[in-house]
């Protein structure tokens, strides 16, 4: 197989990846790295994002072993794995597939549920518009209000209107057709963190909760006002945390 594209950030201590959400790449991780210092940091590019282009349809099962390559590649055996809703997605189920490769559990803004219909809806009538219509301003600007919150991003914006129409179709179409694991997810038995802010538009904080109570070791962390990439917008509240929980479980 092919490996993904990532960035192996050193560190004498032990392996954390970290996986961005859905239009993003390795790099929204840049306000982690510094507080996590002294972890051997991996930053990976999900299929069908970043320097990782997708050749066809995937799910993230695919996702999850594509990751775990990525570690076999470096001879990682095992590392404590944070991800950032689709993150979290892929996340999850590296846990299931390999529970002894994954030390520690971090996930924010994400579920374990399937997408809702309405909401899946929704999504795929998003992609039509934005293939359609060459990134119309007010989609972006949308889906970087559901993403972002008020932050302005225009650097971003402006990376997803050159995202490929068939990157962004294979993208989408994963993240609304997405199974549920929440129904597994008692089989996780690392320790775990999940952090989820109040204003995310994607999920509600009950998806949060009923994944905090599902995992058999898990904490659960609420972020004032947090928007969706929480790690992105809210660094100053979510890097204590994530910095706390490694230290004690990574």
């Amino acid at each position: 197989m092919t490996l993904p594209a990532f960035t192996d950030h050193g560190g004498p201590g032990p392996a954390v990846v970290l996986l961005h959400s859905f239009l993003m790449d390795r790099r929204m991780f840049a306000a982690q790295l510094p507080a996590l210092k002294g972890f051997r940091c991996i930053t990976v590019d999900e299929r069908a994002h970043g320097g990782t282009p997708a050749s066809g349809p995937f799910d993230y099962w695919d996702v999850a072993r594509d990751v775990l390559a990525v570690l076999d590649h470096l001879d990682v055996s095992s590392a404590a794995v944070v991800g950032t809703s689709q993150g979290g997605f892929v996340a999850l189920r590296m846990a299931l597939l390999a529970p002894s490769r994954v030390r520690a559990l971090a996930v924010l803004g994400t579920s374990a549920a399937a997408e809702d219909p309405a909401v899946a809806t929704g999504y795929r009538a998003v992609l039509d518009a934005w293939v359609s219509g060459g990134a119309p301003p007010e989609v972006l600007d949308g889906v970087a209000t559901i993403c972002f919150g008020p932050a302005e991003v225009g650097e971003w914006k402006r990376r997803w209107a050159s995202v490929p129409a068939d990157q962004l179709t294979y993208a989408m179409t994963a993240l609304v057709d997405r199974d549920a694991v929440l129904d597994r997810a008692g089989e996780i038995v690392c320790p775990a963190l999940v952090l989820h802010g109040t204003a995310d538009l994607a999920y509600p904080v009950d998806r949060a909760a009923e994944l905090a109570s599902a995992l058999p070791d898990a904490s659960l962390v609420v972020v004032e006002d947090g928007a969706h990439f929480l790690s992105y917008t809210h660094p100053d509240e979510v890097n204590p945390h994530l910095r706390r929980f490694l230290d004690a479980h990574a």
